[in-house]
């Protein structure tokens, strides 16, 4: 069955006029894998986030779609912190620990603040 993502990632590429073997090249991956990753029996990898957003020039509204299509597909967010400086690695492991309390004023706030980073 297709996910939310699996939804945005055909639309996306049948809107450009694409097949899927074409988005899989400039993936860099096999049409299987992609076909897996639409139906939803493979996770897309992390890296395509920032590759999709560059290949297809996605406008502010797309990326805001994208995503919301990942946050309602992914079960699991996965995070390298490895080159961050300290406080920044502190802040992102407590937000994580912590993540599953916060009120829906809270997010709302961490939403404001998220998206104001997105704007600089």
């Amino acid at each position: 069955m297709a996910t939310e993502l699996g939804k945005f990632l055909k639309k996306l590429r049948i809107d450009r006029g694409e097949v899927l073997k074409h988005m899989a090249e400039k993936l860099k991956v096999t049409s299987s894998f992609l076909s897996a990753v639409e139906n939803g029996k493979k996770r897309m990898p992390s890296a395509w986030m920032e590759t999709i957003i560059d290949l297809y020039e996605l406008d502010e509204q797309k990326i805001i779609d994208f995503e919301k299509a990942i946050a309602k597909t992914e079960e699991n967010v996965e995070m390298n912190i490895s080159n961050l400086p300290v406080p920044n690695k502190e802040i992102a492991v407590s937000f994580a620990r912590k993540f599953q309390d916060f009120d829906e004023i809270e997010i709302e706030q961490i939403r404001k603040i998220m998206e104001g980073a997105k704007r600089r």
